[in-house]
């Protein structure tokens, strides 16, 4: 799924706020069409001391990093879970039960989840909180269904696989072999069809007490084929070595009918359990995306309102800005802003110099739609 760019802005308040982003507006969007603009509100957050919104700047930039790894994480999964759906992605990726860039150019502080009269470092501290307890519970959840999903393909490769590594429950008969027979043995052995007529000649060779004319051709594929051959049990090891010199694989194998249903009975237990989980961690990995993106959404809403308020100064008085540029217009975009706020910035010299936008934008976020 391909990512949408969106930049975060803050840009110092005029008279009013509008007039903040009226002019931006005009000299972006409505001038030279270069983005679509949103007003991204933030309430009237608890300022603190300085000393505090020192401190939280610097740790505001590591938990955003955080939680938007987090939040990657948690859509990368998702993506895989779907598997053969994952053409669906995108409309499994909501918040609060809205597309992402809706919910992001729509954006309303959620007073229920992060209330206002909390300090700032609350705020916070909760949205590590909730943010580190769905991290954990992914690794838990993903760990679980992995591993199931391991142990099926493991077993339906078994099914389907070569003829060296496939499981021959499904395809010998009980006829097939000698059974409770004191010095009998029936071996199941693997030839490369090139081989085949090497078999048919050498195989009541490769050692004594070879059975007659006991070998049967069980089955063929591409590559090889499946012979049975009985011989006396005590001559066993010496023919496995016989027959590995001459390329034929001697398979490990018993026919015992109680194991046989057992492990058909697994198959269909893992792939009932497959389909069990599926449902419950698809909608789990759904709402805790979404409580993710809204935990993502609100660290940047304080990142900005900090490092606005550390910039700008008291009274507060910003206004933030959700842009997202038009294709192959971001360089001439941040020429208009550069132009715009380079006169807050001190360390620019006479506009020569490339401001980096030390003044008023502070944050370039690829998004998930």
């Amino acid at each position: 799924m391909a990512a949408s760019e969106y930049w975060l802005i803050s840009a110092p308040g005029d008279k009013t706020c509008q007039q903040t982003f009226d002019k931006m507006n005009q000299a972006t969007a409505q001038q030279n069409q270069l983005c679509v603009n949103h007003k991204f509100q933030i309430p009237d957050l608890k300022v603190g001391t300085l000393d505090q919104l020192v401190g939280l700047s610097d740790d505001l930039a590591k938990l955003d990093q955080y939680v938007e790894a987090v939040t990657r994480k948690m859509a990368h999964y998702l993506g895989d879970v779907l598997e053969d759906q994952r053409d669906k992605l995108a409309e499994n990726l909501l918040a609060n039960q809205m597309d992402l860039a809706t919910y992001l150019t729509r954006f309303q502080w959620e007073m229920a989840k992060f209330p206002i009269k909390q300090s700032l470092r609350g705020i916070v501290d909760s949205i590590n909180n909730q943010v580190t307890q769905i991290e954990n519970d992914l690794k838990a959840k993903s760990n679980n269904y992995n591993n199931l999903k391991s142990n099926l393909a493991n077993m339906e490769r078994k099914q389907t696989g070569s003829l060296l590594t496939r499981n021959l429950g499904d395809l010998v008969k009980k006829e097939d072999f000698v059974h409770n027979s004191e010095y009998l043995v029936t071996l199941v052995v693997v030839v490369p069809k090139l081989f085949v007529p090497d078999w048919q000649l050498k195989y009541e060779t490769l050692s004594d007490m070879v059975v007659p004319r006991s070998s049967k051709k069980v089955i063929e594929d591409n590559e090889h084929a499946l012979f049975t051959v009985t011989l006396f049990s005590k001559v066993v090891d010496e023919y496995k070595l016989h027959a590995r010199e001459n390329k034929f694989v001697v398979r490990d194998f018993t026919y015992n009918e109680e194991e046989l249903t057992a492990g058909k009975n697994e198959l269909s237990k893992l792939i009932n359990d497959k389909k069990k989980h599926f449902g419950p961690l698809v909608r789990w990995l759904k709402v805790n995306f979404s409580e993710c993106f809204i935990c993502l959404t609100h660290v940047k809403a304080i990142r900005v309102f900090v490092e606005s308020v550390l910039r700008y100064g008291l009274p507060v008085n910003f206004q933030a800005i959700v842009i997202h540029p038009n294709k192959k217009s971001a360089r001439r975009l941040r020429d208009v802003l550069n132009q715009m706020y380079k006169h807050l910035d001190s360390s620019a010299q006479g506009g020569a110099q490339d401001v980096s936008y030390k003044s008023a934008l502070f944050f370039f976020w690829k998004y998930f739609f």
